[in-house]
């Protein structure tokens, strides 16, 4: 089971002050205080500031860097922020992960090159050049190409990440269905690949957002999913999160479950 905090994306307010401010202390209290949550790797997203994304990429990763051992999450949708985020990571040691690749032709082929280079785990959306898919038949489609291509060109399964893009339950009652059936599809035929997701898309638009990304996170996990995009501060979350996997068998002797007793977060 493995946790990306989210907290580090320009479109949050907060960053966006930082970002312009160049408030490195403000950046550094998040990282950490993500890392000391419990997140396995940082995200760091730019991907607002369109006029400066690589340079801002690298202040970010550089800022973190100084103060937080975290790996990190480079996340952007512009390849050659990618590439400037990666090549920041100055921390060889600490493994990297890219946040995405999808089955997109031109996508596919500009961050391939990176996830080899980096020796990256790699986040791969199940998105196509026809677009962003709604059944689970269409994530099904789109995961057995773009899995059965990363592990041809040499990514091993255990690196792969995919992520089968939640849609808001607002908009198509049957949205968050479709994603667990094709969760369920992808452990199933491919066990050693994982599966990640942002929770909270399947909420937008609706009151008690919170407890609803909660939900869907138990079911998610359930149905197989093994690492999430989330706040880690969020003590509830958090609290269902290492409950959940111990119930389901995912923490051996329950010894993450203990260990999040001690620290206090069920108080």
């Amino acid at each position: 089971m493995l946790i990306v905090g989210e907290l580090i994306n320009s479109s949050r307010e907060a960053v966006r002050r930082a970002i312009e401010g160049r408030d490195s202390a403000a950046i550094q209290r998040l990282a950490l205080s993500q890392a000391a949550a419990g997140a396995d790797y940082i995200d760091i997203n730019c991907g607002t500031r369109i006029e400066d994304e690589e340079e801002t990429m690298q202040w970010l990763v550089q800022c973190i860097q100084e103060v937080c051992d975290a790996p990190l999450c480079i996340d952007s949708p512009a390849p050659g922020a990618l590439a400037a985020g990666l090549e920041a990571a100055q921390r060889r040691d600490k493994p990297l992960m890219i946040n995405s690749i999808t089955a997109e032709q031109m996508r596919y082929a500009a961050v391939l090159p990176l996830v080899r280079k980096y020796k990256a785990k790699v986040i791969a959306l199940l998105m196509d050049d026809r677009g962003m898919p709604e059944t689970a038949a269409d994530r099904i489609r789109i995961a057995d190409r773009l899995i059965g291509d990363l592990i041809a060109d040499g990514i091993a399964p255990g690196d792969i990440y995919i992520d089968p893009l939640v849609k808001p339950i607002s908009t198509g009652s049957s949205f968050g269905r479709e994603v667990l059936e094709a969760v369920r599809y992808i452990s199933e035929r491919y066990p050693e690949v994982h599966k990640i997701c942002g929770l909270s898309n399947i909420s937008f638009g609706l009151p008690n957002r919170k407890i609803l990304n909660r939900i869907f996170m138990i079911q998610a996990m359930a149905a197989g999913m093994d690492a999430y995009i989330l706040d880690p501060t969020d003590r509830a979350m958090m609290g269902l999160f290492y409950g959940s996997r111990a119930l389901l068998g995912y923490d051996p002797y329950c010894a993450g479950y203990l260990k999040a007793h001690r620290s206090g977060l069920y108080d």
